[in-house]
């Protein structure tokens, strides 16, 4: 997919910013109905780590998230992937394909299937219906599958329904159902909300953990949360970039603490 996917015109140089960079966003501005949800957002993911974006409700999170996923057109403003991929000429699949996935705040597992099928669903695979009749695990698929329950920690849950776990376990479960497409950028919208303490803890060890072979973007509000990943941290307020910078910083900027901290 990469290689026929749409990149920026030989007369387009990419920007010296993006060079290493495997998500960048520049002066991207989404309205709807006359509301400016994105307001000339520049962003950047360095190949290989992991950022943390926060704000208020209304701050433009999903709406970000939503372009770079494929799911909302920008009025105007650019998103590459791996430095001159255009993202805004893909829509939702060409992109999964691409090597972007997405979780959603609420977890969409198949409850009636077991762990371990979730995650042979969503094996990288043909799904054509003569390759699905005649799929059969190989042995490299089946220790991925182990490899990914160790990860997520549900190794002793592989034969549960995934209807029969709790609420961050199955947080968990999809991150696993996306790490089996194995994609270069992880885009993660607020992963433990509803959790308990404990399995809010392990999912910062979790994500700490995926972002050592991943990209990963997470959007949360959850402050100690984000504190735990140990990452750089840009604040969002009315569609644009208020901070960025490590926890400390952003967490004593005046600006932060009077349109978010201090609400």
């Amino acid at each position: 997919m990469a290689e026929t996917a749409p990149r920026l015109p030989l007369d387009e140089p990419v920007p010296a910013e993006a060079a290493d960079t495997v998500l960048y966003l520049d002066g991207v501005s989404v309205s709807f109905d006359g509301f400016k949800a994105l307001n000339a957002l520049s962003l950047l993911v360095l190949a290989g780590e992991m950022s943390a974006v926060i704000g208020p409700n209304g701050a433009g999170k999903t709406t970000m998230m939503d372009v770079i996923s494929g799911k909302t057109r920008p009025d105007r403003g650019r998103a590459l992937f791996k430095g001159d991929i255009d993202l805004t000429k893909l829509d939702e699949a060409a992109i999964a394909e691409l090597g972007i996935g997405r979780k959603f705040q609420k977890p969409t597992v198949f409850e009636h299937q077991s762990v371990f099928e979730n995650l042979e669903l969503a094996l990288k695979a043909d799904r054509g219906v003569l390759a699905a009749l005649r799929f059969r695990l190989s042995a490299a698929q089946r220790a991925r599958i182990d490899a990914v329950l160790e990860t997520v920690a549900l190794g002793d849950a592989r034969r549960r329904p995934a209807g029969a776990l709790s609420h961050g376990q199955k947080q968990w479960l999809e991150i696993g159902m996306l790490l089996m497409q194995d994609p270069e950028l992880l885009l993660v919208d607020e992963p433990v909300a509803g959790m308990t303490d404990a399995e809010t803890e392990q999912t910062a060890v979790l994500l700490r953990e995926i972002a050592e072979t991943h990209s990963v973007l997470v959007v949360e509000h959850d402050m100690e949360f984000v504190r735990a990943l140990d990452t750089k941290v840009t604040v969002l307020h009315e569609g644009a970039v208020l901070a960025h910078g490590g926890m400390d910083v952003v967490q004593n900027d005046p600006r932060v603490i009077e349109v978010y901290l201090g609400r």
